[in-house]
């Protein structure tokens, strides 16, 4: 009788932590939501999967890293107009709720057209140009380019968003990363930017 009175004991005590953990969730998840619909979907997608070019895929990326980024864009490290208003405003906790709700979608790469400038982008993403003193991109992003950590996938992103970030590290408009990106890209053509862009877009 007591063994019986004890496990419905426990079951009630595990019934009524998991109500309150549910009741906390509910209002954190409400107020993800409004924030996506208020602040990210305009450019980046409900779920991070952007369809303009000019503004990255969110889904799917390391959640370390956008939280940097935010915290980077938040206190004007990295510049931009538009995402200094977006971050206006937002705690700690929404900007890592934010980054985990976006690394938990599913990003969708594009399918790729042009054979010949994929392996062109191929190649030079897995071997770079060592005569050149260029280090193959797979070094710090991986064989699958889904980057670490602290350092962003590539895979599956918008083509003209790589490149135009990629000019921006060769000029040093875009100066909150590694140096090693301001040294990499200012010794890439043209071509090999966009090359290695188009391949990354559809690579997954």
């Amino acid at each position: 009788m007591r063994l019986a009175s004890g496990w419905k004991a426990a079951l009630f005590a595990f019934a009524v932590v998991c109500s309150a953990a549910a009741a906390a969730a509910a209002p954190a998840s409400e107020r993800i939501d409004e924030l996506v619909k208020t602040r990210c979907s305009t450019c980046h997608g409900p779920t991070g999967q952007s369809s303009n070019a000019d503004f990255p895929k969110l889904a799917g990326q390391n959640a370390d890293y956008l939280v940097r980024q935010m915290f980077n864009f938040k206190t004007r490290a990295r510049k931009s107009t538009e995402m200094e208003k977006e971050m206006a405003g937002l705690t700690g906790n929404d900007i890592e709720d934010l980054a985990n709700y976006f690394s938990r979608q599913q990003l969708v790469p594009v399918a790729r057209q042009d054979k010949a400038l994929t392996e062109t982008g191929r190649n030079f993403y897995m071997t770079g140009s060592p005569e050149r003193g260029i280090s193959a991109c797979a070094v710090c992003h991986g064989d699958m380019a889904r980057g670490a950590r602290l350092l962003p996938r590539v895979a599956g992103q918008h083509a003209r968003y790589l490149a135009i970030q990629l000019r921006r590290f060769a000029d040093q408009s875009r100066t909150t990363d590694q140096m090693l990106m301001h040294s990499t890209a200012s010794k890439m053509t043209e071509e090999e930017i966009w090359a290695v862009s188009y391949f990354l877009s559809g690579y997954d």
